[in-house]
Formats: structure tokens, C-alpha cells, sequence
């Protein structure tokens, strides 16, 4: 995590699957950016639509607003980069237990 104006903000990179049958937050892929959370959403990757079910099902997710997850880089692909804005350690808890399982 890092302070960004005086609040807490977590950088999250995320694979999307797009035209999945039914949406899904969980999984780890190792991409260019790190390892990635894996979110599958029912849209196409047409006119940024899978981008915004991405974001959405993230903040879902994280149990937090939509308006507090915003998409830092990778408009145009499967890649992308999420700035979490208002993250705490239990934000990042969930992040983890999405991304790498439950913690044995």
C-alpha cells in the first residue's frame, strides 16, 4: 500500500476474462504486471464494457463503493492495473485471500 493525499491507496493488477458464462472474482495469474487477482465478467471486451464489470465486481469484491476502485492502466487489454482508493489491512486481507486461497 502507499499514502496518496492524506489517504491510503493499494494498486491492484488484474487479469480479465471476458465473455465469461457467469462472473467470478478469484485466482491467480502471474502476468506482466505481478501476480494478478483473475476476475471473469459476462461481457465482451467491446467499448470498455468488460473493463467496467471488472471494476465493479473488484469493488464488489473488496466490499467496497465502486466509486473507490478506478483503472490506473490497461484500458485496451486483458492486463490491467486498479488504484483501490481507501484501502485498509482488511481490503488488502480479502485481496490476498482472492488472489492466492484461503491462508493454511
Amino acid at each position: 500500500m502507499r499514502a496518496v493525499t492524506g489517504r491510503t491507496a493499494l494498486t491492484v493488477a488484474v487479469r480479465v476474462k471476458p465473455g465469461a458464462s457467469r462472473a467470478r472474482v478469484g485466482g491467480r495469474f502471474d502476468g506482466p504486471y505481478g501476480p494478478a487477482l483473475v476476475i471473469a465478467v459476462h461481457p465482451p471486451a467491446a467499448d470498455g464494457r468488460a473493463t467496467e464489470a471488472a471494476r465493479r465486481a473488484l469493488a464488489e469484491a473488496l466490499r467496497l463503493r465502486p466509486a473507490a476502485v478506478s483503472l490506473r492502466t490497461g484500458a485496451a487489454s486483458r492486463d490491467k492495473l486498479f488504484l483501490v482508493d481507501g484501502a485498509d489491512s482488511e481490503v488488502d486481507a480479502r485481496l490476498r485471500q482472492l488472489r492466492d486461497g484461503p491462508v493454511r
